[in-house]
């Protein structure tokens, strides 16, 4: 019985209906590469082959009555591929625009909970004859890196990739476990949290004040709560706003070796730089830096092999108050390196380890009542906004026969933080992914088309 962690089930219990906890992809294709020539009847029989070997395809919750612990997965007996692969047409003039507004209302839309937590929807009518692929898959089973690890493996090297190897295909469960079955291994379960919870909390007591203090001492990650109020940090709807933009990969290099920094210090100071534009643009540019959480994977570091998410995240304070960007390029770097000697002092099993204790009934209420309220609005800022940088594959890929031309991640927005920047490299391209929410952030694209303007800045203050 393949139940879900404790941090997976906690993105079923947070979600509302504006509160839309999936994942999404925007990938951009070229037709004339697939061999025989494009056409949608091809393309759904090269996603068959490969939905058929791949269990997070297939695999559905199960939650019934008796079940006292989080959801399980089971196979989906059921399963039918044209429940989740949806054929649509991008209205004319088929430009980027109306691409966006298209992926915008299918990311406001939520899954259906009683089939596998995956759509995706082949886009046709592209100005240029183009095709594009928009994929949602559910934070509760895929998180940036095996998201982006899915989308991949029904991807190939060449045109005509043969499907992959058959034997990862095995089911999760053949068929529900039974009731006295789930009754009994989720009452042992939670008979054993209080030993857990005994267990975990001396930890917690111990690294608290020594994680707060070292923050409050400027010598770490941002402190949560000090960001300044923007007009994205606010209680959001389920209206979205989606917008993209791509560099290049060779631009982004050349700023992170001009100033001796990280990949991520150079894509977290191109993100500081178009917001800086941004905000200026609008006439709200606080007087202090915003403050990013960055979802970060532990999958390296972590001992757990459960759970689809392995993630943990940091504060990073992004410096849009400074208009000079190489102050910015620099001030950031320090940011981010006390930052991640702060964040690696955490376990890196430790948001899992106390997400176990996650409770479906008080997570919903709690969450329903946050929004009604609108306390998001009524206290000091937690973040303004959410930056993901997830790495992707350094070649060029066809998904289903058809070249990727582009290959944007979409990352969800929270209550208090209705924006959210996610940064993927493929090939020689950074793209860049910007989902909001489209009554706090109505003008998205001038957002995305800050982007290179903000990587010019930086190329052009370079030493």
């Amino acid at each position: 019985m393949e139940r879900l962690s404790g941090l997976d089930a906690s993105f079923l219990y947070l979600e509302t209906s504006s509160q839309l906890l999936h994942v999404c992809g925007l990938v951009t294709l070229d037709p004339s590469t697939v061999p025989g020539g494009y056409g949608f009847d091809r393309l759904r029989t090269r996603l068959a082959e490969r939905v058929a070997l791949h269990p997070a395809f297939r695999r559905r919750l199960h939650n019934p009555v008796l079940n006292l612990n989080h959801p399980v997965w089971v196979e989906d007996e059921d399963f039918d591929l044209d429940r989740h692969l949806v054929r649509d047409e991008v209205p004319a003039p088929g430009g980027r625009e109306q691409l966006a507004a298209v992926c915008a209302r299918i990311a406001g839309t939520p899954l259906d909970r009683s089939r596998p937590l995956w759509e995706i929807h082949v886009l046709e009518g592209l100005s240029g004859g183009g095709v594009a692929v928009f994929a949602k898959m559910h934070h509760a089973s895929v998180d940036g890196v095996s998201g982006a690890n899915l989308l991949t493996f029904l991807a190939g090297l060449e045109p005509d990739s043969p499907p992959p190897d058959p034997g990862t295909g095995d089911a999760v469960n053949p068929a529900p476990p039974g009731p006295l079955a789930i009754l009994r291994t989720s009452a042992l379960d939670v008979a054993r949290k209080p030993v857990e919870f005994a267990r975990l909390l001396p930890g917690l007591l111990e690294l608290v004040p020594r994680w707060v203090g070292r923050s409050l001492q400027g010598k770490g990650m941002a402190t949560p709560f000090t960001a300044p109020r923007t007009s994205f940090n606010a209680t959001i709807t389920a209206e979205r706003a989606v917008a993209f933009a791509t560099v290049g990969l060779d631009d982004v290099k050349a700023v992170k070796n001009a100033f001796s920094v990280t990949v991520n210090d150079a894509v977290l100071a191109i993100c500081a730089g178009a917001l800086r534009r941004y905000l200026l643009e609008r006439g709200e540019l606080p007087e202090d830096p915003l403050v990013a959480t960055v979802p970060v994977s532990v999958q390296e570091r972590s001992d757990r092999e459960e759970g689809s998410n392995r993630i943990s995240a940091f504060f990073a304070s992004l410096p849009t108050h400074l208009a000079d960007p190489a102050a910015r390029v620099f001030m950031l770097a320090e940011n981010n390196r006390l930052s991640k000697e702060h964040h690696h002092a955490i376990d890196a099993d430790m948001l899992q380890d106390w997400a176990q204790f996650a409770a479906a009934t008080t997570f919903g209420l709690a969450v329903r009542a946050y929004s009604a309220l609108r306390l998001a609005e009524k206290h000091p800022v937690v973040h303004n906004l959410v930056i993901s940088n997830v790495p992707g594959p350094p070649v060029p890929l066809y998904l289903l026969g058809a070249k990727v031309t582009g290959l944007y991640p979409l990352g969800p927005v929270f209550h208090g933080a209705g924006l959210n920047i996610t940064v993927l490299s493929q090939g020689g391209s950074v793209d860049i992914g910007l989902l909001a929410a489209r009554e706090l952030v109505p003008d998205l694209w001038h957002l995305a088309d800050a982007v290179p303007d903000a990587l010019a800045e930086l190329l052009d203050a370079r030493p």
